[in-house]
């Protein structure tokens, strides 16, 4: 298995990889968070097929397949790995279970002591497959297409880890960060470790781009937020981007609000991703007009469709025409999104109606 020298993925030819280098389009180039799932009926049947959860994203052929689906039906100018946020705690040996309709079951480590639990290393066989998935999907993708990897950002996993599975309020993270910081600091540690090996194995193995994702961080206080949000993505960038340069970094962190300006400052260099919430001329002034960003049309206008949902792209397109931007929801795209909505979306950004 040999892996994909950079300078054999970027290019002109790439309008995603264009616009994380600075450039602004006429048209956005387009894709979607979550756009490899549940509201496509191909993905339903073939994991229907497939056993588990986590057999699908364990088995390279099929984690290719799923992450193709929406390339062959709409043409999205980027393809994002299909895979889980929870694969590296998984990988660092804790147990790990999808429940049908309930979500993930994990095992928990919720105090120092249970640190020992966590190997110090990634499982190659479980990591492996993962970098093999990507391999096969490099090899179907048109030329044009960006191949996406990710991670979810340190304290977003540490919310399942801690708690595991998910929760309404992530109390116990929280709890265990507030009475005990050091000791959670150790395991955000590790956690920022395995991040930064995954994401490089996943650039080695031919990813063009990389998305953190940070799901939960938004509810914490600003000085939270800054040593369990803004930190540990830094020193993920800083060491990623230390061993691939050529390497861009699109950072979302969902819900961030009036700290999206520390987070903005903190890490000069990466694209940001914008949720639903946050307005053009508000980012205008918080992180400047000339920032690369990412978003953020809201899931719920794509699943309503008519006019709401035209006059909500054509919104999005205007306000962020004068700066490098990529269309994309401000969230995941919604199980009961109808394949309809999401075709007269890819028309109406690439000014087809």
């Amino acid at each position: 298995m040999v892996n994909v020298p950079l300078s054999d993925r970027a290019g002109p030819g790439k309008p995603i990889l264009q616009v994380l280098g600075g450039q602004r389009l006429e048209r956005p180039p387009l894709w979607m968070m979550r756009q490899a799932g549940r509201y496509l009926p191909e993905y339903r049947a073939l994991r229907s097929k497939a056993g588990s959860f986590l057999d699908l994203c364990y088995t390279p052929d099929l984690a290719a397949e799923v992450t193709l689906q929406p390339i062959r039906r709409f043409g999205f100018d980027a393809a994002i790995l299909f895979s889980d946020i929870l694969i590296i705690p998984h990988a660092l040996g804790l147990g790990l279970d999808f429940l049908e309709g309930e979500g993930p079951r994990m095992e928990t480590v919720r105090s120092t002591n249970e640190l020992s639990k966590l190997a110090g290393d990634l499982d190659p066989a479980k990591v492996g497959a993962v970098y093999e998935a990507i391999r096969l999907i490099r090899g179907e993708l048109p030329p044009s297409t960006t191949l996406i990897g990710f991670v979810g950002a340190p304290w977003t996993v540490a919310t399942y880890v801690v708690a595991g599975g998910g929760s309404k309020d992530h109390a116990d993270a929280r709890l265990w960060a507030a009475r005990d910081p050091d000791g959670f600091g150790q395991l955000m540690d590790r956690l920022v470790d395995a991040s930064v090996a995954h994401l490089a194995g996943q650039i080695r193995a031919g990813v063009d781009a990389v998305q953190i994702f940070d799901s939960w961080g938004g509810e914490l206080a600003p000085l939270d937020f800054e040593r369990w949000c803004i930190r540990p993505v830094a020193r993920i960038v800083e060491r990623l981007s230390a061993e691939f340069p050529r390497v861009p970094i699109i950072a979302f962190p969902r819900a961030a609000g009036s700290k999206l300006g520390a987070f903005a400052a903190a890490l000069p260099d990466v694209a940001l991703g914008i949720d639903t919430a946050e307005s053009a001329a508000g980012l205008d002034r918080i992180i400047g007009a000339d920032r690369v960003v990412q978003g953020n049309l809201d899931p719920i206008t794509l699943v309503a469709g008519g006019d709401a949902l035209d006059r909500s792209i054509d919104h999005v397109l205007s306000s962020f025409a004068n700066r490098p931007h990529i269309f994309n929801l401000g969230h995941g795209i919604r199980q009961e999104t109808p394949i309809a909505h999401v075709e007269r979306l890819v028309a109406r950004v690439r000014g087809d109606v």
